[in-house]
């Protein structure tokens, strides 16, 4: 028996040290930025997100309701303006840092997060993603079953409100829009997070002014919040079914694994052509986890070419809409699992 685990190790040693070596050979293939795709892609998308904007602004002539049907395809908009955000937050948009550093600052503005201290918050993301050691940063908090039941009833109650779908993604864009314009100092956040907190904030006033003086309240109140809403709710979306699904990966810190955590812990969110488009191909969010400085419009080509991301769990459409109900880890049977779990561990324990 001994002989045969010991053999056992020794296979799984060797499968690792091989994916090891694969994953390196393979990613920084991918990783050179196109500067003819990265400036048409940001051209495009604020050139749109510009046009959107202008046009749902002169819709406010007719029913509301118009408008608000434009907030739509004006939301997706947002969200692929913060994709090229996230990519200069990588460096991985643009050949040069200092571009990725502008652009970043100004799509940052756009879409209201503070470009520097989100890079640094984002990085400590992906080092720690799966990671049951080291949660919280920039995931959506997750507690195993074990520790939701050590919780006084309310500790259980304010856990059961926040993972409740109208809060993460009906108050959820609210705390990422007004949330992100205090941040004190701590682990994530530094004194340069915080001058970049306070810069963005800067810059959004001076924008807001400049509205106000060149349009006029309306803009802002009835074309841009609403907007930047539903690009909130659908990004906190697109982040939940990415991380949060039944065969996740989460492990103690001495057993976590980068390469494991990376393809077994972020799906492929398999999504139709135009939402791929909108969203900035994060839907192969595999790909990105185990290479961060492959630039967006080059994850597709790199996981059709390469078997080693075949493996990830793929996530469609209808199918995300069932990840709502897991809510905590079950770390007896490895997976995501809802509450209705949890009441029966217990009642299996007593």
């Amino acid at each position: 028996m001994q002989n045969t685990l010991s053999d056992t190790a020794n296979s799984t040693a060797e499968i690792a040290s091989s994916r090891d070596t694969e994953w390196r050979k393979v990613v920084p293939k991918y990783q050179e930025p196109d500067v003819r795709r990265a400036i048409t892609q940001a051209v495009t998308t604020l050139g749109l997100l510009g046009v959107a904007l202008y046009v749902m602004n002169r819709s406010l002539v007719l029913p509301y309701w118009i408008t608000l049907l434009l907030a739509v395809p004006t939301a997706g908009l947002f969200v692929r303006t913060f994709i090229i955000m996230h990519d200069c937050s990588h460096g991985s948009f643009l050949p040069w840092r200092r571009a990725n550093d502008m652009l970043g600052f100004v799509t940052g503005v756009l879409t209201l997060f503070p470009f520097e201290q989100w890079r640094r918050d984002h990085a400590m993301h992906h080092a720690s993603s799966g990671d049951l050691d080291r949660r919280g940063h920039g995931d959506v908090a997750t507690l195993t079953v074990r520790e939701y039941l050590a919780r006084p009833w309310w500790g259980r109650v304010k856990y059961r409100l926040f993972r409740n779908p109208a809060v993460l993604f009906g108050l959820g864009p609210l705390q990422l829009m007004i949330g992100q314009r205090f941040q004190p100092r701590d682990l994530a956040t530094k004194d340069k997070g915080v001058r970049s907190v306070w810069v963005t904030n800067a810059a959004i006033a001076a924008g807001i002014l400049l509205c106000l003086l060149l349009v006029d309240w309306r803009f802002l109140v009835l074309v841009y919040l609403p907007a930047m809403y539903i690009a909130g709710a659908v990004g906190i979306w697109l982040f939940y079914v990415q991380h949060q699904f039944e065969d996740a990966y989460w492990k103690k810190h001495d057993e976590w694994d980068y390469v494991t955590a990376a393809i077994k812990g972020s799906s492929h969110f398999k999504l139709p052509a135009v939402l791929q488009w909108f969203t900035g191909n994060i839907g192969l969010h595999h790909v990105h986890h185990l290479g961060p400085r492959i630039p967006n419009y080059n994850l597709q080509r790199c996981h059709d070419e390469n078997a080693l991301f075949h493996d990830a769990s793929v996530m469609t459409l209808w199918r995300s809409f069932a990840v709502l109900r897991l809510t905590l880890w079950e770390e007896d049977k490895q997976r995501l699992v809802g509450f209705s779990a949890a009441r029966r561990y217990r009642t299996a324990v007593r």
